[in-house]
Order: C-alpha cells, then structure tokens, then sequence
C-alpha cells in the first residue's frame, strides 16, 4: 500500500490471523467481497488461457485471498505488498507453497515489461494517492493481450454514505480513515486510465453486499460480518465495481 493517500493503510500490518478468522472488524467485508470476486476471476482466467502455463500478478495481494485461490488452480502466481506481516499470513495460508510473496512498490513494479499474463488489483486502487500510475505500471509488465483485473470504489454520496459511513457505523471495529472519499475512482476515470495505457475494459459491473439475505440484517443489529454473508453482481456501478481490460496488440 502506498504511504502518500489519505487512507490508513498501516491497519493491515496488525490483522495477523484476523484476516481470516475476524468476524467483528470490516477485514470480514473483505474476505467475503473475495469469494465473490475469486470465482469470476478464475473463470475468466479458464476461458481465456485454455491449457497455457500463466503468470499472474496481484498487486495490493493483502493476505493473499485471490493470489492463494489462484495457486490453487495452478497458475504461476506473484503476491506484491507493502505490508510484511500480511505478506506473511499470506504465505502461511498458501496451501501450494508456490506463491512468490514479496514486498514492493506498485508504482516501480520490479518486473521486466511483458512478465505477466495478468495483473490483479483488487481492492487497491482506492489505496493510492496516484492510481494512474499503478495501471501504467500494469500494463507495462503484461504481455500482448494480457487481462488487467481490477476492483474499486465509485467516487459519489451514495458510496461516502454506504461503503464509507455504513461500514463505520454498522460494522465493529473500523478503524478511522479506512476509507476517503476522495481516493474512489469513477468508472469513467478508469476507464481513461486504462485506455491512456493501452487497456481496453471489455467488462465493468458493480459489485454489492447481498441484502436479502439474514447475515446482511444480523450485521446492522450486531456488528459482526457472519461466514454466510454474500456479495453479488448487478448492473450498476454506483458503488464497489470489477472490470477487466485487455492489452491491445
């Protein structure tokens, strides 16, 4: 994560196994916004590589939720970070011991142009103070035709009042500054970023807590984020979004 946002980037260096146990802390939004998020992208990854070994890089990569799933299915995977002790549960819950953690900087990524068949940076973008400078360094290390991931937060009051005041009031321990509203991105924005760098989103959908579901309403009473607790994808993009863009030729 980069030191120069308004976001609090430090809190993930004290989660420790809490990424992957905590259900009264918002870290539990994020796991869950990751098992919805793991499925499209490795069915996305199935049907465009049929049969090819590929490298994949997961920036912001936490405490490896997709970087891990990833491995699992097989794919060459590299997990970039700042945070060392997020790296470090990562590894612990890499149950291939294949995946290449490491701490870097997502604005001089240490990779030679073309390295990667994919890049992936989810839940990052709105991390950053300069995100433009993440999607150039992205499309720089992939290959010809390469798949740019990426998940977000549209910049509006809808996702200040939902996905930044919501969270802090309705979920247990959020930490100050998790969020700012002037680090989300409008999908238009991005979509200038990527094509400014040769990326050409070919997918954008929004991506939303499940509300007719008993864990979305036992959260608003109690503060904790249940196991069963769901996102969904829908149409709009009004708030968290996913996208895919290729690397033109």
């Amino acid at each position: 994560m980069a030191k120069d946002c308004p976001v609090n980037n430090e809190i993930y260096d004290h989660y420790g196994e809490r990424w992957y146990t905590a259900e009264d802390d918002p870290v539990a939004l994020l796991r869950a916004e990751a098992w919805a998020r793991n499925g499209w992208i490795l069915s996305e990854m199935a049907g465009r590589f049929p049969g090819k070994s590929v490298r994949v890089l997961d920036i912001g990569c936490g405490a490896g939720f997709l970087a891990n799933a990833l491995a699992a299915q097989g794919y060459g995977v590299t997990g970039l970070d700042t945070s060392a002790p997020s790296l470090e549960v990562a590894r612990r819950h890499d149950s291939t011991g294949t995946v290449d953690y490491r701490r870097g900087d997502a604005y001089k990524l240490e990779f030679a142009d073309g390295s990667f068949d994919a890049v992936c940076a989810m839940d990052f973008l709105e991390h950053v103070e300069n995100p433009g400078q993440v999607v150039r360094e992205a499309a720089r290390v992939l290959t010809q035709g390469g798949l740019f991931f990426f998940h977000t937060f549209n910049r509006n009051l809808l996702s200040w009042l939902i996905v930044i005041k919501g969270v802090e009031w309705f979920v247990r321990n959020t930490p100050p500054r998790m969020h700012s509203l002037r680090c989300f991105i409008r999908p238009a924005e991005l979509r200038g970023m990527c094509r400014q760098n040769g990326l050409e989103v070919i997918l954008c959908r929004g991506l939303v807590p499940r509300i007719v579901q008993e864990p979305f309403w036992r959260m608003l009473a109690t503060g904790r984020v249940r196991g069963r607790f769901s996102f969904k994808f829908t149409r709009h993009t009004l708030m968290g979004y996913v996208g895919l863009a290729i690397l033109e030729p």
